[in-house]
Parts: C-alpha cells; structure tokens; sequence
C-alpha cells in the first residue's frame, strides 16, 4: 500500500506542492547541491552578524528622542518577542525542510506554487534592496573616518547623496562586489570571515555598554514614560495605511507609545531569517537550525536592551541625536574617542550585514531556479567550491550597480514590508502543513499550534498597517511584475508541472 511520503505532488494547479522529500532529493544532485559546512555557532555567528547593523547604533536615539522615552527597552523588549514568535515558525520549518531558499521552500512545501513563487519574488527584491541600501550606509561611514584622517573622495565618487548631480558611490559599488567574491569562493570562507567581523562589533557594542555604565545619570530616566502626546496625523500616501483604513493614530510616548516604537525598532531585528536560507549548507540542521536561530535572537535582543538602557542613561532623551545617538553621547560627556570607536564598529559592522544579506538572495534565487521557476541555467554549483556562482555573480554585479547610483530614502521600508509579508506566509505555513503531513518527522515543534503561529501573523499584520501607504502601493506593483513573469515563465517551466503530467 502506497504511504503518504510515497505521492506525487499536489496537481491541484496554481497551488500545487512539492514535497518535503522531493525537495530534499534535490539537494542530493551532484550539480545542483551545496556543501555541507555550517554547524551551530556559524549560524548564530550569521545571525548576530546580520542583524547587529545600523538599528543598533540609529534606531536607539531616534525612537527615545521621538516616541517611547527611557521606555525604549521596553519597546526593544516587545519587539524581540514579535520576532520570537516568527522565529519560532521558522524553526520547525528549518529543521523539517532543511532545503536552500527559507521562506519559499517552506511555502512550497504547504501552500503551494503560486504563493511559494510571490514570497520567492518578495524575498529576492527583500535581499536586494537590503543589501544596495547597507552597502551605501557603509559608504557613508567610511567617507566619515577618512574624513578624520584628512582624506576626502572626489564628490562624484561619492554617491548621489554627496555630488550634485549625477554622483556614483564607488566604495558601496566596490565592497559589494569583494563580498560576491567571498561568497563565489564558498561559505566557510563566508562564515571565517563573518566570525571575525561579529567579534569586532560586538566587542565594540560590549565597550559601549560597559563604558557608558560609568556615565549614567538616573535623573535621566525621569520620567521612565513620559506623557502621551498624538503623533502628527499623516495625509495622502504618506499616511500609515492604518490611519487611512481605521482612522487610528499612534501616539508618540506613554504606555501606547511603547508599541508604536516597537513598530520602529523591529526592523532592527530584520535578518534572523537569512539564518534559515542557509538550512541547505547546515551539517546537523534538524538540530543547529533552531539552535542558531533563537541564539542569535536572544542575543541580539540582550544588546539593544542593555545599549538602549545606557544611551537613555547618558545623556536626557530629550537631547539624544538622531542620526548618531551613541557616539553624541559619549561627546556630551567629553569622550570623543569612544565615538570613534562607535563609527569604525559601525562601518565594520555594515560589512558582514551586507555580505549575509547578498548570500540570502543567491540562495533563494539559486532555489527557485533549481525548481523550474527561474532558469536551470542559475542552479548549477561550481565544481570546485560548490557554491551557487552564477546567480551570486550575476545578483552581486546588479547589486553593486544599484548601490553605486542609489540614494537611501523610501527603498528600506521595502525590505521590511518584505520581510514582515515573509513572517505572515511562514506562520500560515506550519498550521498547514501541520495539517497536511502530520506524519512528517519535526526535530523541532514550534509549541501551541495553531495559536502561536496566529498570534505571530496578527502581530505582523499589525506592524505592516503601520507602514506608509506608499509602500504598499511600491510592494504591490513588484508583486504584480512578479505574478506576470511567473504566468509567463514560471508555471510552464516549474519541474512540479513537468512530474505531473
């Protein structure tokens, strides 16, 4: 008698599954599969790398001088729990379905090819733009420290942001492409390099922490939650799409003020889920997926509490800096080498953070392709390093492009709303295939399904309501270039489509 593993994907058209099992023996073709390298501490080394970026040393000033007060951590806090939640969904997707490609493999698996093909679409615009706007925040510290050292780049090596008019970012446009570089020449190479750049900036970040201590002033925490005051009321596209559909509007400080920052500073917390487009390349991933996960968000949560804890301690929030909170503090207590310390950790920090971002996208890219979705032609590894060259060199000469003549403004709050629509669909992803295949061994369960995964869609959706109608108005129309190249490639080239006729 015929056993469940033992079926043929879902024919049911648009919304046809691949299996669990046939998606892992893909992963077993000589030329279409990655090394096994990775083990626990290279994932958690990833994840704090990637997530560990700009939030860290911007958020914190922005979010206490503008919304939530000393009340930050608490923001921080809620925050952290909102990403558990996803992380915890991600988890037992990771470790059932150790397969390249995250949040697409994981909804092909349980809902099926169409939605798999839009979160795959999501993702690679998610990763993209991530990456060009790290790769020009990177730039930019840069030009700072050599600035203090007395050199200077031409303006029109500088970028769009410096020259006036046409201006291309040479350092963005070089480091993206020595990152493709390390990535081509394989992923311990990858994750030696992401190591030591990790223990840079979080020696740095523990120097903050630990040097700021001594200048605490406790006055400052008064008042811990400062008095409600209602946020300026948006219009037109600008507006949070929640005041346009609810009339609902945040309110800056008090207890409310509190999870209108936590709406803010999650994005600080954006990258844990590139963890889990490395499942493939994991020695033990039924059991360091998890591991690497969760440890990474724990930690990354520990840091911006105890750093949003001192900065608010310093220096009044009331008189925070919002572009570079951490550094002005420690200048307002007359120790302008610690803000020295603060930009190189920075710009140091920048780098591995676009690095893991350029390798999530080659890897989903490299999954869809392996799939039928994209052209096989991107699905082939190197013989020799056996990483997925083709898509890595062709996505990281588009990138450093797009970083060498992009300006930083509207372009990152498209990778959140990527990246929250990832959460939703990996969320309704477990309770499916909870459903489906219940007799598919988990190494780890994601605990009170369906209820979990329900609460982390609902606290997603909320934080995407919060985003500027512009946004959605922007992620709309890539998602609809999106479904067009997937009806008019994707469908008849997927190998599910092939199998089931």
């Amino acid at each position: 008698m015929s056993t469940q593993q033992d079926l043929p994907p879902s024919r049911d058209g648009l919304f046809r599954t691949k299996t669990v099992e046939q998606s892992i023996r893909d992963t077993e073709e000589p030329e279409h599969g990655l090394k096994k390298s990775l083990s626990a501490m290279d994932l958690t080394v990833f994840g704090v790398g990637v997530i560990i970026g700009t939030g860290i040393f911007v958020l914190t000033g922005k979010v206490a001088k503008e919304t939530a007060g000393p009340a930050t951590a608490i923001a921080f806090v809620v925050a952290g729990v909102v990403c558990a939640l996803a992380a915890l969904c991600y988890a037992e997707f990771a470790s059932t379905v150790p397969v390249a490609g995250s949040a697409y493999t994981f909804s092909y698996a349980s809902l099926g090819e169409l939605i798999a093909w839009i979160i795959g679409w999501d993702l690679v615009l998610e990763f993209a733009l991530g990456t060009a706007v790290v790769a020009v925040g990177w730039s930019g510290y840069v030009r700072s420290l050599m600035d203090n050292a007395g050199w200077a780049l031409p303006d029109v090596l500088s970028g769009p942001d410096v020259a006036d008019g046409f201006g291309f970012d040479i350092l963005a446009f070089a480091l993206v492409l020595v990152l493709t570089v390390i990535l081509v020449l394989g992923m311990k190479l990858s994750a030696r390099v992401t190591t030591v750049v990790v223990f840079i900036k979080v020696a740095v970040v523990l120097i903050v922490i630990i040097a700021g201590l001594f200048f605490i002033d406790t006055a400052n925490y008064s008042p811990f939650i400062p008095e409600a005051q209602p946020q300026p009321s948006g219009s037109g596209l600008d507006a949070p799409l929640v005041q346009l559909i609810f009339g609902y509007a945040p309110t800056n400080f008090g207890v409310m003020g509190i999870f209108t920052a936590a709406s803010v500073v999650f994005f600080a917390f954006i990258g844990f889920d590139v963890v889990a487009t490395a499942a493939e390349e994991t020695k033990l991933p039924q059991r360091d997926m998890p591991r690497g996960i969760m440890a990474s968000l724990l930690i990354c949560t520990v840091l911006y509490v105890a750093v949003s804890v001192v900065v608010t301690g310093m220096q009044h929030y009331t008189e925070l800096s919002v572009s570079a909170p951490l550094a002005d503090a420690f200048k307002a207590v007359g120790h302008p080498f610690y803000a020295g310390i603060i930009s190189f950790g920075a710009a140091v920090g920048l780098t591995v953070v676009c690095m893991i971002l350029l390798l999530g996208q080659t890897r989903v890219f490299f999954a869809m392709s392996r799939d039928g979705l994209l052209p096989r032609f991107f699905s082939k590894t190197h013989p020799r390093f056996h990483t997925p060259y083709r898509p890595t060199i062709l996505l990281g000469v588009i990138i450093a492009i797009v970083a060498g003549v992009t300006s930083i403004n509207e372009l990152a709050t498209l990778v959140n709303i990527g990246t929250l629509f990832a959460f939703v669909v990996v969320a309704l992803g477990v309770i499916v295939l909870r459903r489906t295949r219940p007799d598919l061994h988990r190494a780890f369960r994601t605990p009170w399904v369906p209820l979990l995964p329900i609460v982390s869609v609902a606290a997603s959706v909320w934080l995407m309501l919060n985003l500027p109608a512009e946004t959605w108005l922007r992620f709309g129309i890539w998602m609809v270039i999106g479904v067009v190249i997937y009806f008019a490639y994707g469908r008849k080239h997927s190998r599910v489509n092939r199998t089931t006729k």
